[in-house]
């Protein structure tokens, strides 16, 4: 194992910061989180300091970005379906405080910067999507995240291998949060238990990558100890809503009821990623199937 390091997560008290910081605490790392709020109404476990502060205070930002020599950025505010009519929203959001954190950052050009953002929004329609093909994001939210990843890259190109860039696909996984309008998997379990009607925005047809958390965070662990670049994250296999649902029927034995309505314009038809690179260059592969991973979060919602 790595020796202890001091490792900063910026808004890491979300789902995937949440297991980020746990992983990271049992490896004996020293981790901080910078956020808004705190921990849902449960203390901070061992090894783990939460600093309550905007991302973009640089007088709460600067002492700590002084000591933890890697950092992981995990901040957003808003998903696709928040702003899929307000441009400006996404920009007040989640563009200016993250470049009034890169505004700090850019002082601690020694630090490790790790960018998650978001593999799902990013290209727009790619039946397999490398890290080379050209993005088209087709939201306000994805435009966002990429305009934002430009912004980290002239970090990384002025301070050669001091940046990677995450991009996972559909994360999930037991405990998630449910929150209207985003995280198909936790609501369908919910609908599944409580046997309430769910909306499906579209014909069901629409296909996507569903990563597991556990995998997630294996990859960001692979990611601190392999070389700076851009890496694909997700199971590399695509399966529709309407697959999903009915993997969910079968698993439950609760047929879900469905009520279908018009696709939104802030979705996209498929979205697989590639994930080859983060295979070859981290030495990371994603262990966890589909199936198995909703029986896990079955099992810790039943």
């Amino acid at each position: 194992m790595s020796p202890p390091e001091k490792i900063l997560l910026i808004g890491g008290t979300g789902f995937i910061g949440r297991a980020l910081a746990l992983r990271l605490a049992a490896k004996g790392h020293n981790v901080h989180v910078l956020s808004r709020t705190g921990w849902r109404n449960t203390p901070s476990p061992p090894g783990v300091s939460v600093h309550h502060a905007d991302q973009g205070n640089a007088e709460r930002l600067a002492p700590l970005l002084d000591t933890c020599c890697q950092v992981f950025h995990l901040a957003a505010a808003t998903t696709p379906a928040d702003t899929v009519w307000q441009p400006a929203r996404e920009a007040e959001q989640n563009l200016l405080p993250a470049l009034r954190f890169l505004e700090c950052a850019q002082n601690f050009p020694d630090n490790r910067y790790f960018f998650l953002l978001t593999g799902g929004a990013l290209y727009g329609e790619a039946a397999r999507a490398a890290e080379d093909t050209l993005p088209h994001p087709i939201s306000y939210h994805g435009a966002g995240k990429f305009a934002l990843e430009q912004f980290f890259g002239v970090l990384g190109q002025r301070h050669p291998g001091r940046l990677t860039v995450l991009r996972p696909s559909n994360v999930y996984g037991p405990a998630q949060p449910l929150r209207p309008g985003f995280g198909i998997i936790p609501t369908l379990l919910e609908r599944a238990r409580d046997g309430e009607c769910i909306t499906v925005f579209g014909d069901g047809s629409a296909v996507r990558d569903y990563l597991y958390i556990d995998d997630l965070v294996d990859a960001c662990l692979h990611a601190m100890a392999g070389p700076a670049g851009t890496y694909n994250l997700g199971s590399g296999e695509g399966y529709s809503i309407n697959q999903l649902l009915d993997m969910i029927g079968y698993m439950t034995g609760k047929p879900l009821r469905i009520d279908y309505q018009p696709a939104r314009a802030s979705d996209v038809q498929c979205i697989v990623l590639d994930t080859r690179r983060a295979q070859e260059h981290l030495g990371w592969q994603p262990r966890v199937g589909l199936l198995e991973g909703l029986q896990r979060c079955w099992r810790g919602c039943a």
